[in-house]
């Protein structure tokens, strides 16, 4: 219908995405003028990268992550490069046929390509993946670019890419968002969403059994820190073309909860009353595929190895608490959170869980999921693991030095607690504020490991699972999932345990390793196949798409002392209780992300409330005015758009059925609503979410909201249409089943000679009845649809199957209004439909 998925050139900045970051994998072309160029000084061939590293080895092989028998295998495995993997968008138009394409058609021509020692089969369907929907490749991305063979296949990887038919993944990347259990009906946070590919598959989970015309009762709400990669989630998820999407810019540990003000409902007026379905922002779903170390992407950034240290995952472990405790605040009773990491380390793995877990005080249980997604090869979580800094093992907290308290930390360990033993400790640690002073012990002992025995974890963390990379030729991963049973309520979160509350106290403040991400974000240049994109040129998938906004790709770790990368204390708070009452936080720990909180006119409707009631500062309580709109640095505010007069014009123009609502539903980024370009629509939960945003005093730091519906024609013809708005690609797919003016069906053979030549005279039509038809339509957008007959009709049925595009109806031609690359790929589906018939 138009193509779902389609839509035009994300309006991203380029300059976000100029630097590209180093191709490890790739050799340097040999100097012509030096015989030794890529040879070192012994004449043995040049490597570009470290591919081990013995802090690395000693660590695993001590933590136990995989039998010593299988070491020497599953080091072998993270030396090779990651074959390449990628989903078909399942609620697309033409899943069926790119299904049945890979499936027919490049798995038997591909299979000539695949070398001695490789798997039997060039592409294959992931058997763990539902309706062999996502598909693994034998073939390195390198392989795909530079094999001529491969060309026809990469071409068609790129376009689909483009297009929003498939997205490039890495496989256990895909694995989260499956045991989220997402429902149509479901409210989705994605807590650190960056560069976007789990968000896309979350939406089309949500979309996938919307019938054409139909928008889902649920959403996803996809956040990230930084407003950069806000730009490429929002390019990445641009291609799903749904209006059940919110961006939004938050530190993830500080997501807004967006506590509604109840006076601001009633002050509105009988008969545009607003009516949220709750007075705060909970989730029916919430991912937490935290910031992390990353060396579970070894085989896809291999410049990890000479970079990686133990103190990468301590130092991310108080964070990855403080937005697992957070996800779970929002978290809807009965509700279901996964918690994830593309790390093989503990510390950020099972430890944070069980750390999860007690802060929850029985709020959260483990769900055991070893039932779901059989085929999935995965291995259960560790039930227990030491803590090492610097080279120095710790087996539980009572072996931690004075020097190491602020590194190694009580949560880090498997029992969680602190100082068992007073006479231990005085005895361990010499001055000590909870007693003992006799011995005085600055460097911990030669073999520490021994001197206690190891702490196991009381939880069933066995029902995590890690995904290791020789299980089936993939990265490693790290997946819990992790069910909201009761409120989280502060009460429950005290700890008997006075020790354990005295040593988190000594540790917070003090020094801590932590990653940022401000230099490091990967804004690559490429389409993410290898090749240049007309319009922005990225890559997201050279992005850790296992990671988010908050983490950093791990080929940059600058450490700084005890701060994230806003200047906040990353330890703040570790062992703070939780509770539901922690949904009133506001995001503005950083001055330049605070709000104003004032009331302020944009022309004669802005000094409103959305529901058109005259805002009265003595219903707000008494603390603050309402914000009408968003004041957010260098963020667009979000204004509902309530132009009658411009919104009669287009369901008049377009014969827009009644049943399709357009008001209350449309809103700009622009506060002259004099002079807006684009105008936006939302579904009804995003509308109902916007309306609490509002009701709460703009909590929400919103980068991008809904479809991209309506555009201002900016022709010269264009300003003397009836109508000033065409319809976007976007917004097609949507509005076409309530389209009754301004539409026409084609004949193939026409259709065709369209997207071949883009524009045809009246008169140059193969159906002159066709042309006829066209010449009559009102100057400016039109529709026309793809029939099946040799001549146009006047009945037009739309349904899964229906192809339709947007034109510009001009004086003396008609001109297709979709982008060269969509034209190509329509072209090509008409080819496989229709076969001979054209």
């Amino acid at each position: 219908m138009g193509g779902k998925g389609r839509g035009g050139r994300a309006r991203t900045q380029r300059k976000h995405f100029r630097e590209s970051r180093e191709n490890v994998w790739k050799r340097p072309k040999p100097d012509p003028n030096s015989a030794n160029d890529n040879k070192d000084g012994n004449g043995n061939h040049w490597e570009p990268f470290e591919s081990q590293s013995p802090a690395f080895n000693e660590y695993y092989k001590e933590q136990g992550i995989v039998t010593a028998e299988e070491w020497d295998t599953f080091i072998e495995v993270l030396r090779k490069p990651l074959p390449a993997a990628f989903r078909i968008n399942s609620s697309g138009q033409f899943c069926g046929e790119i299904r049945a394409q890979l499936q027919n058609d490049f798995s038997r021509s591909l299979q000539a390509e695949v070398t001695d020692g490789d798997e039997a089969e060039a592409i294959r369907p992931l058997p763990w993946y539902p309706d062999n929907l996502a598909w693994h490749s034998n073939f390195s991305r390198m392989q795909l670019r530079k094999n001529q063979a491969l060309e026809s296949f990469h071409e068609f990887l790129k376009l689909e890419n483009e297009i929003g038919n498939i997205t490039r993944q890495e496989a256990v990347s895909m694995v989260p968002p499956l045991f989220l259990d997402v429902h149509p009906n479901h409210y989705v946070l994605d807590m650190c969403a960056a560069p976007g590919s789990k968000t896309f598959q979350l939406l089309e989970i949500i979309h996938q059994s919307s019938k054409p015309g139909d928008l889902p009762d649920g959403l996803v709400v996809a956040n990230d820190l930084d407003v950069q990669r806000c730009n490429l989630l929002i390019h990445q998820t641009k291609r799903m073309c749904t209006a059940n999407l919110i961006v939004t810019n938050h530190e993830a540990q500080h997501f807004p909860g967006c506590r509604a003000n109840t006076n601001f409902f009633s002050a509105s007026t009988a008969g545009n009353e607003l009516k949220p379905r709750s007075t705060q922002l909970t989730f029916d779903r919430v991912l937490c595929d935290v910031p992390c170390s990353g060396d579970g992407t070894l085989r896809k950034a291999p410049d990890i190895w000479r970079k990686w240290n133990s103190g990468m995952g301590n130092g991310l472990h108080g964070l990855q608490v403080q937005i697992g405790m957070r996800g779970a605040s929002l978290l809807k009773v009965g509700g279901r959170m996964v918690y994830s990491t593309c790390s093989m380390n503990p510390v950020e793995n099972e430890a944070v869980v069980a750390e999860l877990l007690r802060k929850s005080g029985g709020s959260l249980e483990l769900v055991d999921v070893s039932n779901e997604l059989p085929q999935l090869v995965r291995r259960p979580g560790l039930k227990k693991w030491k803590v090492c800094d610097k080279g120095v093992w710790f087996a539980s907290y009572e072996q931690v030095t004075e020097s190491c308290q602020s590194v190694a930390i009580p949560g880090m360990f498997p029992s969680g607690r602190g100082h068992k033993s007073d006479t231990h400790n005085s005895q361990l640690r010499g001055n000590h504020p909870d007693g003992g002073s006799s011995v005085d012990v600055s460097e911990p002992t030669m073999d520490p490991v021994h001197v206690f025995d190891e702490e196991v974890c009381e939880f069933p963390i066995e029902r995590c699972m890690r995904i290791v990379p020789h299980d089936q030729n993939t990265g490693a991963f790290f997946v819990a999932v992790l069910r909201k049973v009761a409120p989280l309520l502060a009460a429950t979160e005290k700890t008997s345990d006075q020790n354990t509350k005295s040593a988190n106290d000594q540790s917070r403040g003090k020094l801590q390793q932590t990653i940022t991400d401000a230099d490091s974000v990967d804004l690559n240049a490429t389409d993410g196949m290898g090749e240049s994109s007309s319009e922005v040129e990225i890559d997201p998938n050279n992005q850790r798409d296992s990671n988010s906004a908050n983490n950093n790709p791990p080929c940059k770790l600058p450490v700084q002392d005890n701060k994230d990368a806003d200047g906040l204390d990353s330890t703040d708070g570790m062992d703070k209780p939780f509770s539901e009452a922690d949904l009133e936080v506001v995001d503005n720990e950083t001055t330049e992300n605070k709000l104003e909180i004032t009331a302020i006119k944009n022309n004669s409707e802005e000094s409103k409330q959305p529901g058109d009631g005259e805002m009265d500062p003595k219903k707000c309580n008494g603390k603050r005015k309402l914000q009408i709109q968003g004041k957010w640095r260098g963020v667009d505010p979000v204004v509902l758009f309530k132009d009658e007069t411009v919104i009669d014009c287009i369901k008049t123009f377009y014969g827009i059925n009644e049943s399709f609502p357009l008001i209350g539903h449309l809103v700009t980024r622009n506060s002259d609503t004099n002079h807006v370009k684009r105008i936006y629509y939302i579904s009804n939960s995003v509308k109902d979410v916007l309306e609490l945003n509002f009701s709460a005093g703009q909590q929400l730091k919103i980068t991008s909201i809904g479809l991209k519906m309506f555009e201002r024609q900016s022709s010269r013809e264009g300003s003397s249409a009836p109508c000033a708005f065409r319809i976007s690609s976007e917004g097609l797919p949507v509005l076409l089943p309530y389209i009754t003016k301004q539409i026409l069906t084609m004949s193939p053979v026409d259709f065709k000679h369209l997207l071949q030549y883009k524009s045809i005279k009246y008169a140059d039509f193969v159906d002159a009845a066709f042309g006829e038809k066209a010449s009559n339509l009102m100057l400016g957008c039109c529709v026309i649809v793809l029939g099946t007959g040799n001549t146009s009709s006047d009945v037009i049925k739309v349904d899964e199957s229906t192809i339709a595009i947007g034109c510009w109806k001009g004086r003396a031609s008609l001109s297709v209004m979709v982008t060269a690359t969509d034209c190509q790929e329509l072209l090509g589906r008409l080819s496989n439909r229709l076969g001979n018939d054209l």
